[in-house]
């Protein structure tokens, strides 16, 4: 199964948060899993960084890749077909990081693990 990662699950998987749910940490810690990885939750984590409202034990580039690698994520580049998608989703969620998140889950067909309940209201399959 192909399993993108909101950036709160990513967050809070790799700063220990309880707020990650057992089944999400299984998945996440599995190994078995194909877990895919968007730019769209780079800039996310970077803006917040740039913004202190998020602190990171390392500079925000090495911290993104080394925990990318450390989970064995795959970047799922972030195109056009998703852009377009994002904009004709329906306005059941207004943050443009998540839309663009939803938007790359369905165009891919693959699975979005997050715990945001507004993203449940799309067509878009998800797990928590």
């Amino acid at each position: 199964m192909r399993i993108l990662l909101d950036t709160h699950a990513l967050l809070w998987a790799a700063l220990g948060d309880a707020r990650l749910s057992p089944a999400a940490g299984a998945i996440i810690g599995d190994g078995s899993q194909e877990l895919l990885f968007s730019p769209v939750s780079a800039m996310e984590i970077a803006m917040k960084h740039a913004a202190g409202r998020l602190e990171l034990p390392d500079e925000v580039r090495t911290w993104i890749r080394t925990r990318c690698a450390a989970f064995g994520l795959v970047e799922l580049p972030l195109t056009t077909e998703h852009a377009i998608e994002a904009g004709l989703l329906p306005r059941h969620h207004r943050d443009p990081w998540d839309r663009l998140l939803v938007a790359q889950a369905r165009v891919e067909q693959v699975t979005l693990l997050t715990a945001d309940e507004a993203i449940h209201r799309y067509e878009v399959t998800t797990i928590w």
